[in-house]
C-alpha cells in the first residue's frame, strides 16, 4: 500500500499532533530505522459494524504487517464492567493499594506490563471517549499502579489516541474541543505514562454530511492502516 504524506504539529510539552492532509490525506511513509513493538489496543464502540471499527480492523492489519505483536481489549465485546464499586471508590479514595484488585482491573494492567506501546481506538461523543471507557480509566488506572503512592506502571514507549470525529479539524479547533481532548486524553490520562504520546483525530465521518464522508472515509482507513504499520518508528 502506498502512503501519502500526513502532517504534525509539535506541542508546547512535546506532544506531537497528527493531523490529516487536507489535501492530499493519507499518511507518512516512515518507515527508516521503525522497531517492532509489543503493542496493546484498547477499542470502545458499541456498534460492531462502525466507521470506528473499520478503523480497528485497518489499524491492527497495518500492526501486523509491520511485524508487531498485538493484544487487543474491546471493552463493548468484554463487557468490561466501568463503574466502580463502593469498595474500588474506598480504595482509591485513602490510597489503599494495598488492597487487592478485581480479576479484571488486573487482568488489563497485565497487558499494560505486557506492552511497549497502547492505543486507544474510540469515537469522540460530546468532546470526550465514551464512557466506557472513561470507566476504564477510573478503575485500570489504581492507586498505587498508575498514580500516587511509588507507582508501578512500567513507562511505555508510545501511547497513540486515535478518535474518529464527526466534525471537521477546523470546526474542533474553533470551539476549543480540539484542545479540550487533548488536554483530558493526553495531558491527563497519559501525562508522563509513556515517552511519546500522539493524537490521531480521523475527523469529519458525520452520517449528517455523507458525501463529506464518503471522501474521506477511504483516506482515513489508509490512514489508520500506515499508523499501525509504522508504529514503532
Amino acid at each position: 500500500m502506498l502512503c501519502k504524506p500526513w502532517r504534525s504539529r509539535a506541542q508546547p510539552d512535546g506532544v506531537s499532533l497528527h493531523r490529516r492532509d487536507a489535501v492530499a490525506g493519507g499518511c507518512t511513509l516512515l518507515r527508516n530505522g521503525g522497531r517492532q513493538m509489543k503493542v496493546f489496543v484498547v477499542y470502545c464502540h458499541p456498534h460492531a459494524e462502525s466507521f470506528t471499527h473499520q478503523v480497528l480492523e485497518r489499524f491492527t492489519a497495518g500492526l501486523r504487517d509491520g511485524g508487531h505483536e498485538v493484544r487487543i481489549s474491546d471493552l463493548y465485546a468484554m463487557d468490561f464492567r466501568t463503574d466502580l464499586t463502593e469498595e474500588e471508590y474506598l480504595r482509591e479514595t485513602f490510597y489503599r493499594a494495598d488492597l487487592p484488585l478485581a480479576l479484571d482491573v488486573a487482568a488489563e494492567q497485565e497487558k499494560i506490563e505486557w506492552c511497549e506501546g497502547i492505543v486507544f481506538i474510540y469515537p469522540v461523543f460530546w468532546t470526550e471517549a465514551p464512557a466506557k471507557l472513561v470507566g476504564w480509566f477510573d478503575r485500570v488506572w489504581t492507586t498505587g499502579y498508575a498514580y500516587t503512592p511509588e507507582p508501578t506502571m512500567k513507562k511505555l514507549k508510545k501511547a497513540l489516541c486515535i478518535a474518529c470525529a464527526g466534525k471537521t479539524l477546523d470546526a474542533l479547533e474553533e470551539t476549543g474541543e480540539l484542545q479540550a481532548m487533548e488536554t483530558v486524553m493526553l495531558g491527563d490520562r497519559i501525562r508522563e505514562r509513556a515517552e511519546q504520546k500522539q493524537m490521531l483525530v480521523l475527523d469529519g465521518i458525520t452520517h449528517w454530511n455523507e458525501s463529506q464522508r464518503e471522501i474521506l472515509l477511504p483516506r482515513h482507513l489508509e490512514t489508520a492502516y500506515c499508523a499501525g504499520r509504522d508504529f514503532g518508528v
